[in-house]
């Protein structure tokens, strides 16, 4: 088993072996032509980050800049959207479901290093897998840890760490993320805190 393998099987690996550096360089390079292209060119900007991911449904936006070590490794599902300066290190999968919100700033780290520095020192690493469920608003300047899951139906509060596995239905924030409360039909009448909504097409 290469490097390569050893990554994406969520093995210690070295990141410099095995054709690893000329992948990140060629997506860096798809990176910079989307991260500089004219706002107002949206079909070269569709085209420009589905040759980024290796997978993205329908009404995907992402704006710019964004970051990503190899692009390939992440999949997004319908209506995804990330707001600006959206980091995901994808040496292992990132898998984001339908309805999914990024605020601006938000991070999904699957990578990361070995606690001890011997082995740091000698150069291994690791990546562990991310997983977002359906309609998930993440808030700005979270950050997601490797080997996360998060549920669906969730809301994820501004500035929170999240580091462990967040279930379905539930606000969660802080550092580290923990549940607050669930999400229920009361919440629906309500657009922000206790200010309810003054129209009525958002029950469609």
């Amino acid at each position: 088993m290469n490097h390569k393998e050893r990554m994406l099987a969520g093995l210690p690996y070295k990141a410099w072996m095995d054709g690893l550096p000329k992948e990140r360089m060629k997506n860096q390079k798809k990176l910079y032509k989307f991260n500089h292209n004219r706002p107002n060119k949206r079909r070269k900007m569709d085209k420009l980050i589905r040759d980024i991911l290796g997978k993205a449904g329908v009404g995907v936006q992402i704006m710019s800049p964004f970051y990503c070590d190899y692009g390939k490794n992440i999949e997004v599902g319908d209506y995804f959207f990330a707001n600006y300066n959206c980091i995901i290190l994808d040496v292992a999968k990132v898998i984001i479901g339908n309805h999914v919100l990024f605020g601006p700033n938000v991070s999904l780290y699957t990578a990361g290093h070995p606690l001890h520095p011997d082995p740091r020192n000698a150069g291994y690493e690791y990546g562990i897998g991310i997983t977002i469920g359906e309609n998930v608003w993440i808030g700005g300047n979270v950050v997601i840890n490797p080997g996360v899951h998060i549920g669906n139906n969730v809301v994820i509060g501004s500035g929170s760490v999240v580091t462990k596995d967040i279930p379905d239905n539930v606000i969660a924030v802080g550092n580290p993320c923990k549940v607050v409360r669930e999400i229920t039909q009361e919440d629906r009448k309500y657009y922000y805190k206790d200010l309810e909504f003054d129209v009525e097409d958002y029950e469609d």
